[in-house]
């Protein structure tokens, strides 16, 4: 009985993030999402209050994009994929 892996490949841009002491999880503005489900996202997902996540989700609106999180590169990538699973539009910085 094998044991089989799953080849994961990264690009440079994710490669030199993951040494950086500090990475930021990015969300960008998309026509998609309702500000609604952003902010639910982001209070469910990131515990921020309401009115946090509001305001988040009107700079998104208005500049296109916003930090939402910053930590370590694992962590930021775990956040992305727990929100790019809930249809949003994120990248780590």
């Amino acid at each position: 009985m094998g044991t089989q892996t799953a080849e994961e490949t990264f690009t440079l841009e994710e490669i030199l993030a993951s040494v950086k002491d500090s990475n930021r999880l990015i969300l960008w503005n998309d026509e998609t999402n309702t500000f609604d489900h952003v902010i639910h996202c982001l209070m469910y997902h990131l515990q921020y209050t309401e009115k946090q996540a509001e305001k988040i989700a009107w700079k998104v609106h208005t500049e296109g994009k916003c930090a939402v999180l910053e930590g370590t590169f694992t962590e930021m990538e775990i956040y992305r994929k727990i929100l790019k699973a809930e249809g949003l539009t994120v990248s780590v910085e």
